[in-house]
C-alpha cells in the first residue's frame, strides 16, 4: 500500500539510465567534432563500467537478500547498510553513473560525458531526496545515524 506522501514515478531509474546510454550514442553520432579516442580512455571506460556493474549488482543482491523493496518507493522493510552501502547510500544509482561515464569514454564522446552528471541530478531530485524522506519516516533514528556516517554518493 502506497501512502499519499510516497510519490509514484512512471519513468523509473533504469529507464533514465537507458535514455542516458541512448543519448551518449546519439552524441557520438551527431556531434563527431567533440569525439576523442585512445587506449587510456577505453581502459578507464572498461574499469568504470566493471566497477559500476559490480556496485549496482551487488547492491541489488543485498536488497534481495534482505527481502526489502528494490523498486523506488516500494515498501522498505530493512535498512541495508552492508556491502557497497558502507561507502555510498546509493550504490545502485552510483553504479549507473559509472557505467554512463565508462560508456562515454569507450565511445569517445566528449559531449557524452555530460550525460552522467545530468543523470545524477535527475536521479537525485526525482528519486533520492524523496526516498531519503521515506527512509527517515520508516527507520527514523537508525536512518539518521546511517546518513551521518555514509555519504549520498561517495
Amino acid at each position: 500500500m502506497d501512502l499519499p506522501h510516497r510519490p509514484k514515478r512512471i519513468v523509473i531509474p533504469p529507464i533514465w539510465f537507458a535514455l542516458g546510454l541512448t543519448a551518449i550514442f546519439l552524441f557520438d553520432r551527431f556531434f563527431p567534432p567533440s569525439n576523442f579516442s585512445g587506449p587510456v580512455a577505453v581502459g578507464l571506460g572498461v574499469v568504470l563500467i566493471l566497477l559500476g556493474l559490480a556496485s549496482a549488482i551487488s547492491a541489488a543482491g543485498l536488497f534481495r537478500k534482505a527481502d526489502t523493496g528494490i523498486v523506488p518507493f516500494s515498501e522498505a522493510t530493512t535498512l541495508v547498510t552492508s556491502g557497497a552501502f558502507r561507502f555510498s547510500r546509493n550504490p545502485m544509482y552510483l553504479g549507473m553513473v559509472f557505467v554512463l561515464l565508462g560508456t562515454a569514454l569507450i565511445v569517445g564522446s566528449a559531449a557524452g560525458l555530460l550525460v552522467a552528471p545530468i543523470f545524477l541530478l535527475i536521479i537525485q531530485y526525482r528519486f533520492i531526496l524523496d526516498e531519503e524522506r521515506m527512509m527517515h519516516d520508516v527507520f527514523g533514528k537508525e536512518f539518521e545515524e546511517y546518513r551521518s556516517r555514509v555519504r549520498r554518493w561517495l
